[in-house]
């Protein structure tokens, strides 16, 4: 319990550092800020004269559009927009109070006249802020959805993986990983500040969504049609995530928060050994090899007794399990934002954040009933997240710099306990794994917005570079077993007679470096007798990834005392005597094929234009061209290395048409492709121990070509609210998916291209008031939401596996046939309460599809509610969140379907691959901006 409490002193003195440097922040004038944009085409406006009614107080709007009038004393005040061929504007009751930011967003309208001095358009603050909210929703150029920073506070989501369930046709596996339309998460792109993420996952084409707190997010846009401006490796969508940029004002906050998990807090809670820097996210170095640890090849050559005692007391001996009581989860923010406003229209701001994040959380009789095996799992999981930002901008005249860094870093040391019957073996068992894995991201982007000439051409180019790094610095597992016919006294014994996987001690380290560059320029012109937009660039995304990996382990020697060696219990089967006196020896699993190198490059280019063609219709079309060279090169020189090098021509074209003020019809068509990733090419074999169940790649996996297609109907009532229906269509030319290869006694689950795939669908997206129903405060301050998607897929198996597969067809993997989310939100007491009931289901979907042997593996439903109270306090500067997660609390179950009635009906009916309930989550959190 000392680390416990070392940790609690570190936390309650960062805390006193946080209220004494709020307590020495003092707020400045108020001022008025916003961003201008052009009424049909969602564009900012650059260089819109932005002045002070009766004040010589005023400014233009730099490279994004925005404006800041500073130095405003309280009061209400009149502003002015003018810019040459629109209608100007004149906003009044504008009010500044407290020293205050108010923020004035504005649409202006294009003119028939070009005089500056024209009449203008007289509004008020009020309505203008609708306004603008009402147009950018109308505008984007191809059908997408997205959340707002504001609309991630008013849900008790604690990362970016919990924020995209809210999202239309979008559902999560595992927790993290994103699943759109139905197509699994190796069909989508994730971009973070404009610029590609690479994988996250060392087994795995996905990224990891967890790692990224909801707190440090300014909005998440999923595209689900393509642009050329956007990345062309993706079939479901372009998950697009940017990180808050420079603040409106000057502030300081805090959060703290606790949560209390029905399955886990305050339970008994196993572990390994645990250190305070743990709670910090990083590991001692106590599981690491030692620095005088033998390479492979001198074990494998042999070794001298000394040095074979030497090796294993150099390998990390603690198997030790320790008790502790699960503590709440504990969740700490501070952020600190500021903004400069300079002379000559210049502008300077910084905005820094850090989070922590720790819990411990236990799932108790995990149900792994199927073939063979009838076990009981008892998970424990000890988890650290910490994050943090630092986002720094400059704009002079009409041009902005901005400088990006995010670094997040998971720490997740999890012990299992597995009790149970293997019927292959007739024996009972005691199964024991300890499992470190720390995962970090590291991500800076310099990135420049210039406006250039007359015409309002746009120059865009950024530069970045990212490192992802997934290290398991010791991974043990070993088992001990007990005939079944054995009597109940007889004593278990450890398999330590032999090395295998599934008894190894596996020590891996994943490092991948990207560096990106690109480039775009917009020029704004006249085609048709209409304005039209056209748009070109450059990119260029180097990917250089190492994957090292060693199985080692100690095995017994022959001895009259091994079987008693064997018997001893987990704690004392290593002790120093027993190894000093030569009973062990030091083996290692080798293979070649399992250590890699591997490096791709991405070259990209594309040009498109955005045509307003009449009134109401505008169509965004061009083309995007991608080649692409990827190596892969396993440690041995014998195997055959990866080499792909193709090009592809991939056109896009978005057509809107405007019914009316309040209706769009969109319809669309485009290409795209599904590259695979490293680690599905790497021939390299992971024993998973939990699945029971080898992973491993096909280095002759080709691409998949997709063709895409949508029409989508809007309908926005109100600013803020939307009504749509959507279908799509997607034909996949050898499609990229994982099955059963069951040809040997241990399942391997692998890839391979099917030889075609349809995926078609509809959605059904509602956000509205409920004042419709009866003019009342209560109604009017209610909104509904709901988004349904049904979605239907047929694959045709590769008929190349080898494999007699027991399944012809069948649907995609990790395809839904149908995905619900729904809530209601609520405010009262002039907007100081909110209440927010989310509700999420997800239908039955295939996680792994059948071999000749084992059929296809099933997720079954579940039913999700999550509920949040949001109460406003100390003038509006607090606030005071109680959120309830998960409260029916029904079991997780992946099963195979053995009497295929297409439903979990457990043992004997079907086979259990794992079921359990993950508990309630009840927790409490208060912030305050200073």
């Amino acid at each position: 319990m000392k680390p416990q409490r070392q940790f609690k002193e570190v936390i309650i003195t960062l805390l006193l550092l946080v209220f004494m440097s709020a307590a020495s922040f003092a707020q400045g004038t108020g001022k008025i800020s916003g961003t201008i944009s052009d009424k049909k085409s969602g564009e900012t406006l650059i260089g819109v004269t932005v002045k002070l009614k009766g004040s010589t107080k005023g400014m233009a709007t730099d490279v994004d559009g925005k404006y800041s009038i500073t130095g405003l004393a309280n009061g209400k005040y009149t502003v002015v927009y003018q810019y040459i061929g629109y209608t100007g504007k004149e906003i009044s009751e504008v009010e500044v109070t407290g020293g205050k930011n108010t923020i004035l967003n504005v649409i202006l309208e294009e003119s028939n006249s070009q005089n500056l001095n024209e009449v203008v358009i007289k509004g008020s603050f009020k309505k203008e802020t609708i306004n603008a909210l009402y147009a950018q929703q109308k505008n984007n150029a191809a059908i997408s959805d997205g959340i707002s920073s504001e609309l991630i506070k008013r849900s008790p989501d604690k990362n970016t993986s919990d924020v995209l369930k809210r999202v239309s046709g979008t559902t999560i596996q595992d927790n993290k990983f994103v699943v759109i339309r139905g197509l699994s998460d190796r069909y989508n792109a994730a971009m973070l500040d404009g610029s590609t993420l690479p994988s996250t996952e060392p087994n795995r084409k996905a990224f990891s969504f967890d790692i990224v707190p909801s707190n440090l997010v300014d909005n998440l846009i999923i595209s689900k049609t393509a642009t050329p401006d956007l990345p062309g490796d993706f079939a479901g969508g372009a998950i697009q995530i940017t990180t808050k940029d420079i603040p409106e004002q000057n502030f300081i906050s805090f959060g703290v928060g606790a949560g209390y998990n029905t399955a886990s807090t305050f339970k008994d809670f196993k572990s390994g050994t645990r250190n305070i820097t743990d709670y910090l996210g990083f590991d001692n170095g106590d599981k690491k090899l030692g620095s005088n640890f033998p390479g492979t090849n001198r074990i494998n050559n042999g070794l001298t007794p000394a040095q074979n005692v030497s090796a294993l007391k150099a390998l990390p001996r603690s198997w030790r399990v320790d008790n502790f009581t699960a503590l709440p989860t504990q969740n700490y923010q501070f952020t600190i934002g500021r903004v400069k406003d300079l002379k000559n229209n210049r502008k300077f701001g910084a905005l820094v954040s850090l989070t922590y994040r720790n819990a411990q959380t236990i799932s108790n009789d995990v149900k792994r009933q199927y073939y063979d095996f009838d076990y009981n799992d008892d998970v424990y999981k000890f988890s650290t997240n910490i994050g943090a930002l630092a986002n720094f901008a400059y704009t002079f005249g009409k041009n902005k710099i901005t400088f990006k860094n995010i670094y997040n870093r998971i720490y997740e040391d999890q012990f299992l306990y597995r009790t149970g019957l293997n019927r292959a073996i007739s024996s009972d068992i005691q199964f024991y794994a300890f499992d470190l894995m720390q995962k970090s991201l590291l991500k800076s982007t310099v990135e420049g917005d210039h406006q250039l000439g007359e015409r309002n051409a746009k120059l865009n180019w950024s530069l970045s570079f990212s490192n992802v790094l997934n290290d398991q610095p010791d991974q043990k597992k070993l088992n001990y077993a007990r005939l079944t016919s054995a009597d109940a006294s007889t004593p278990y014994s450890a398999n330590i007679t032999t090395l295998g996987r599934e008894n190894a001690r596996l020590f891996s380290r994943m490092n991948e470096n990207s560096y990106t560059g690109a480039v775009n320029y917009s020029l704004p012109l006249t085609m048709f007798n209409s304005k039209a937009t056209f748009k070109t660039g450059l990119s260029a995304l180097y990917r250089d990834r190492t994957f090292d990996v060693r199985f080692l382990g100690a095995t017994v020697n022959s001895s009259d005392i091994s079987e008693q060696i064997r018997q001893l219990p987990i704690d004392k089967l290593y002790s120093t005597s027993l190894i000093n006196g030569g009973n062990f020896r030091i083996a290692e699993l080798y293979n070649r094929l399992d250590q890699y190198v591997a490096n791709s490059l991405t070259n990209a280019g594309y040009a498109m234009l955005d045509n307003k063609l009449a009134e109401k219709a505008r169509l965004v079309w061009g083309v995007r061209v991608e080649q692409f060279n990827v190596n892969l090169t396993p440690e041995d020189a014998a195997a055959e290395k990866v080499k792909q090098n193709y090009a592809d021509v991939l056109p896009s074209a978005n057509f809107t048409y405007n019914l009316t003020d309040k209706i769009n019809l969109r319809a669309s068509y485009y290409r795209t492709i599904a590259r695979p990733e490293f680690r599905e090419l790497s021939v390299s074999t992971y024993y998973d121990y939990e699945t029971l169940s080898n992973l491993q790649g096909n280095p002759n996996l080709k691409r998949s070509n997709i063709d895409n297609a949508d029409i989508r109907f809007e309908l926005y009532p109100q600013a803020g609210q939307i009504i749509s229906v959507s279908g799509f269509y997607k034909k996949f030319k050898n499609a990229i998916e994982t099955f059963n290869n069951d040809a040997t006694s241990t399942r391997t689950v692998t890839y391979f291209n099917s030889d075609k795939a349809t995926v078609y669908g509809a959605e059904f997206e509602i956000r509205k008031s409920l004042e419709f129903i009866r003019e009342n405060d209560f109604l009017k301050n209610t909104t509904a939401y709901a988004n349904v998607s049904v979605i239907k897929s047929k694959v045709t198996n590769d008929t190349n596996t080898g494999l007699n597969n027991v399944e012809g067809t069948r649907v995609m993997v990790g395809q839904a046939p149908y995905v619900i989310n729904a809530g209601l939100l609520h405010s009262f007491l002039d907007n100081k309460f909110t209440f927010n009931a989310l509700y999420n289901k997800v239908g039955r979907r295939l996680a792994v599809a059948a071999g000749s042997l084992y059929p296809s593996i099933w997720e079954a439903p579940r039913d999700v509610i999550d509920l949040q109270l949001g109460m406003k306090l100390l003038k509006n500067k607090g606030e005071l969140k109680f959120n309830a997660g998960d409260i029916l609390n029904q079991k997780a179950t992946f099963y195979y379907d053995i009497n295929t009635n297409k439903k979990y009906d457990g043992a004997p009916n079907d086979y259990t691959v794992s079921s359990f309930k993950a508990g309630s989550n009840f927790s409490v959190a208060f912030s305050y901006t200073f």
